[in-house]
């Protein structure tokens, strides 16, 4: 059975075939990651709790619409950062599957999956329920993305 470092393999050695500096490579995606989980994901989290609690109804309009044009390119860009960081690991030939900041990441990528497709079906008929579940999904996704990056951080000190 091929397992997930041998099927990037060769996607990964066309990239350090590039001449990507090393402190790039190990370093790049934690950076780069890091910029968006506290820049973006701070904000998306900060502007879904302020529509939900704002008493002042604009107040509450404007951060839900904030929320809604930021979340889904923070989802991008998390989703891109996890392909990128597989890629770092396989570059640098780590093991990827035996990482608890693999699962993390992994599992957060499954939480914000759900909760982008809660709120893709417009919380199937704005329910109130659904959105309470999409609020406390998105705020353990951010949860576990803090430790998600102590854990990254732990992982690229030991390699």
């Amino acid at each position: 059975m091929l397992n997930l470092s041998e099927l990037l393999e060769p996607i990964a050695s066309q990239f350090r075939s590039l001449g990507i500096p090393e402190p790039i490579t190990h370093w790049g995606h934690p950076v780069m990651m890091g910029i968006v989980v506290v820049a973006m994901g701070s904000f998306v989290g900060y502007s879904g709790w302020q529509g939900r609690l704002a008493a002042d109804k604009d107040v509450a309009l404007k951060n839900r619409a904030d929320h809604r044009k930021i979340a889904p390119w923070m989802f991008l860009f998390i989703a891109l950062g996890y392909t990128g960081g597989l890629l770092s690991l396989v570059m640098q030939h780590q093991p990827v599957m035996e990482s608890p900041h693999f699962w993390t990441g992994s599992i957060v990528i499954i939480l914000l999956a759900a909760n982008s497709l809660i709120s893709l079906t417009n919380f199937w008929g704005d329910k109130l329920a659904l959105r309470a579940l999409h609020a406390y999904l998105g705020t353990t996704a951010l949860g576990l993305l803090l430790l998600h990056g102590v854990l990254g951080l732990k992982l690229g000190l030991s390699i």
